[in-house]
């Protein structure tokens, strides 16, 4: 009734005996005009508008589209007997959500393989259809299991859009400076913004990512940057920054907290940050499970005084609050 109640208009069709043939039925009665056809679960609640945009914007670009998230643990494929048969790269293994996009053509093909199908993307490679992976959403949740069901009342936004932040706030501050050198891209916030000069360090030197990643940490007790990521190791050597934060933000989740918003202020004598602002702000949110509304980027300068102010360095502080779940 409540479908039936909304102002714009809602079909409702028989399931069918399998996944593809419910995608099936509910395709046949699609409007002719259609260019782009959605495919979400309904067991996925808090699926977020910038997460449909970005799924549909990558289907009208290549023609099916998946959203999915990149693997944090070590994978392994296990025998018939339950040993380990096989180490797989996790730097390649993603892990299936919906949204699943698809331009009508390419669902139309894919719907005629009548082999079974865990989704529409899996139809649609069996049909020879490149699909595309779009970064996902970790608080894109499944709901299967009862404990589903209470992380997602955990993770319901207002009607603002903003995490509620029940009792349990954490806070946590980070910063980071990096020198200016010639030679490397210079990356803020996961963006590489065009400059003369990039950020040395061991990773990318995104000071931006650093410092949300040591505010986030430190907000759950979880440690610091150098700590999981040491620059030591070599694993980490040109590391994807934003990738460092992803993981941060894993750790946090499994610490028991969510992040309610993100604060960033970046010192820099230039370039100019403000061009760049909404680009990282959905880079950082992505990253770290929010929307773009709960993070924060403003840019100052250090009015010429000392190597920031000479333009010779680039810093950024960073605050966070997390909210524990209930």
């Amino acid at each position: 009734m409540y479908l039936r109640s909304r102002a714009k208009p809602v079909l409702i069709v028989d399931g069918g005996e399998r996944r593809q043939d419910s995608v099936r039925h509910a395709f046949e009665r699609i409007d002719r005009r259609s260019e782009v056809v959605v495919i979400h679960d309904a067991a996925r609640p808090l699926v977020t508008d910038a997460l449909i945009r970005r799924t549909i914007d990558a289907a009208f670009a290549t023609g099916a589209a998946i959203a999915a998230l990149r693997a944090s643990d070590t994978v392994k494929r296990a025998d018939a007997a339950g040993r380990i048969a096989e180490t797989l790269p996790r730097d390649r293994i993603y892990l299936a959500q919906t949204p699943q996009a698809f331009r009508v053509d390419v669902l139309r093909h894919a719907l005629t393989i009548r082999a079974d199908a865990t989704d529409e993307a899996a139809l649609a490679e069996q049909a020879g259809h490149p699909v595309q992976l779009v970064e996902g959403d970790p608080r894109n949740v499944k709901i299967t299991t009862p404990e589903d069901l209470e992380l997602a009342e955990r993770l319901l936004d207002t009607p603002e859009g903003v995490p509620y932040p029940p009792a349990g706030l954490r806070i946590g501050n980070g910063y980071d400076l990096h020198r200016l050198v010639e030679g490397r891209p210079l990356v803020l916030g996961g963006v590489t913004i065009p400059f003369d000069k990039g950020l040395l360090g061991h990773s990318d030197g995104d000071v931006i990512c650093h410092a949300i990643t040591d505010a986030i940490l430190g907000a759950a007790g979880a440690g610091d940057i150098g700590r999981h990521f040491p620059d030591t190791d070599a694993a980490w050597k040109d590391a994807d920054s934003v990738d460092l934060l992803r993981r941060a933000a894993a750790i946090v989740a499994a610490a028991g907290y969510t992040v309610v918003n993100v604060d960033v202020v970046v010192v820099a004598q230039r370039p100019k940050l403000s061009p760049h602002a909404d680009a990282i702000r959905a880079r950082v949110a992505a990253a770290i499970g929010c929307d773009p509304l709960q993070v924060s980027v403003k840019g100052k300068t250090n009015e010429g005084v000392d190597s920031v102010g000479a333009g010779e360095a680039i810093a950024a502080h960073a605050v966070a609050l997390l909210a524990r779940h209930r």
